[in-house]
C-alpha cells in the first residue's frame, strides 16, 4: 500500500547513515531520558485498553470552530498570527508569509480508509480552500502527522516546498512531490526558504518514527523552529519531555510562539510525550513565550478524556494569560491575545460505554461533516 511509504535509499540513505543519531539500524535518542519520566507502576495500554478503555474520549457534539479565510484576508497587525486547524495542523503567518505545519486532512490517522484511529472533528476548512503557503513543515513520519491523501492532494495541486526530517523525504517522493521540493535536515541543521525571509532548524526531540511492523526508526524525528524577519517560532512536533529544550532557547531563542503536543499522553509514555504537565514544564525550559497548545481536540489516541489536556493547562499553568486557547480556524496573535473562554466546557457528552463505540455516538452532523472529505483530497 502506498500509504505505507517507502524506505530511503542510495544517496537519502548515505546522509543518513551519516547523521550522529545513526545506531547502525536506525535512528536513535542520544540524549539520556530523565528518571521518572515513565511510570513503570503503570502498565503500556494494550491494544484492548486502546478499543474498549477510558471514557469520554471524544466529544458528544462537534467543537465549535470558525473560517479563518475572512481573517486571512487581513494582514497580521503583530507581524506573527497563528491558527489552529485541529491536532497539530497550524498555519503560521510570519512577516508576510505563510508555514503549515504537520498538515492532516484524511479521515483516519491509518494507512486504512476503514481502520484505525478516525477524526472526530473536522479541519475547519478543505483543503482546496487553504491560501497558498511558502513552506509545508514536518516533523516526523507517523500518520497524524504526515498523511498519505494531504500530501498527495499537495504534491498535484501546489508547488509548496516541503521542509522535514532526514528520511521522512523518501515518502514525499514516492507520493509524487518533485526531489527539488523536498529539503531533509538532521538536528541543528538549518534551510532558507527561497524567496522568503523565512529559515526553517530541525531540532532535538524524544520520540521515535515508523510507518509499519518493519520500519521502526527508519526516519529521523524532529522539533522545528522558524524564524522569520522579526519572529520566531517553536514547534515540538512529538515528544517527551528533554533538558535539551533549555539548549534549544540558548541555540535558537527566544522565542515569540511556541506549540507544545499536550494530548494522546499516558503515564507510561512519559519518554515520548509530553501531556499538558510536562509540556508546562518544556514551555519553561525553552524560556516562556505564548503558548499553543497542539495534538489535541480532533483524534483519540490514548486512553484519558478528550478534553483533558485543555483542564489540565489551565488548571496548573503559573500564569493563565500565556496560554492561547482558540477555537479552531481562530486567527490569533500571539502579541495580543491573552485572555480566552473555554469554549471546549458545556459539550455534551456521550454516555458511559465502550471506547469503540463512543466515534460513533457524536451527532449525525459531524459525522457527516468527516465522512465528505474526499479522499484523496483534492
Amino acid at each position: 500500500m502506498q500509504s505505507f511509504g517507502t524506505r530511503a535509499q542510495g544517496e537519502r540513505l548515505e546522509r543518513m547513515q551519516a547523521s550522529p543519531r545513526w545506531s547502525g539500524q536506525g535512528f536513535r535518542n542520544v540524549h539520556p531520558i530523565t528518571p521518572g519520566l515513565r511510570d513503570k507502576s503503570v502498565g503500556t495500554p494494550s491494544v484492548k485498553d486502546f478499543l474498549l478503555g477510558g471514557e469520554r474520549r471524544t466529544p458528544g457534539a462537534p467543537l465549535p470552530s470558525l473560517d479563518p479565510r475572512e481573517a486571512w484576508g487581513r494582514p497580521a497587525a503583530s507581524g506573527l498570527r497563528a491558527t489552529w486547524l485541529g491536532h497539530s495542523t497550524v498555519l503560521l503567518e510570519m512577516d508576510g508569509h505563510r508555514v503549515l505545519t504537520d498538515p492532516v486532512w484524511g479521515t483516519r490517522a491509518s494507512p486504512f480508509r476503514l481502520v484505525g484511529p478516525k477524526r472526530f472533528q473536522p479541519v475547519p476548512l478543505r483543503l482546496r480552500e487553504m491560501p497558498e503557503v511558502d513552506v509545508v513543515v514536518i516533523s516526523h513520519d507517523h500518520y497524524d502527522h504526515l498523511d498519505y491523501p494531504t500530501i498527495r492532494a499537495l504534491a498535484r495541486h501546489s508547488a509548496v516546498p516541503f521542509v522535514t526530517s532526514l528520511g521522512v523525504g523518501a515518502h514525499l517522493q514516492a507520493w509524487g512531490v518533485a526531489p527539488e521540493r523536498i529539503t531533509e535536515l538532521d538536528w541543528w541543521q538549518s534551510h532558507r526558504v527561497p524567496g522568503t525571509g523565512l529559515t526553517v532548524t530541525a531540532a532535538p526531540s524524544q520520540h521515535f518514527s515508523g510507518r509499519g511492523l518493519k520500519d521502526r526508526n527508519a526516519t529521523l524525528w524532529s522539533s522545528i523552529v522558524v524564524h522569520s524577519e522579526n519572529h520566531s517560532v517553536f514547534f515540538s512536533g512529538d515528544t517527551g519531555l528533554t533538558t535539551e529544550y533549555a539548549t534549544i532557547r540558548e541555540r535558537l531563542g527566544p522565542f515569540d510562539l511556541v506549540m507544545l503536543e499536550v494530548g494522546a499522553f499516558h503515564p507510561s509514555w512519559g519518554d515520548i510525550h509530553l501531556g499538558p504537565l510536562n509540556a508546562l514544564k518544556a514551555h519553561e525550559l525553552l524560556g516562556g513565550g505564548a503558548f499553543l497548545p497542539v495534538h489535541w481536540g480532533t483524534f483519540s489516541l490514548a486512553m484519558h478524556a478528550w478534553d483533558e489536556p485543555a483542564e489540565t493547562l489551565v488548571e496548573h499553568a503559573p500564569l493563565r494569560d500565556v496560554l492561547l486557547m482558540p477555537r479552531l480556524g481562530e486567527a490569533v496573535e500571539p502579541r495580543e491575545q491573552r485572555s480566552f473562554q473555554p469554549w471546549w466546557r458545556g459539550l455534551d457528552a456521550p454516555r458511559s460505554g465502550s471506547a469503540c463505540a463512543k466515534p460513533e455516538a457524536a451527532p449525525r452532523t459531524a459525522e457527516r461533516s468527516t465522512e465528505e472529505l474526499p479522499w484523496p483530497l483534492d
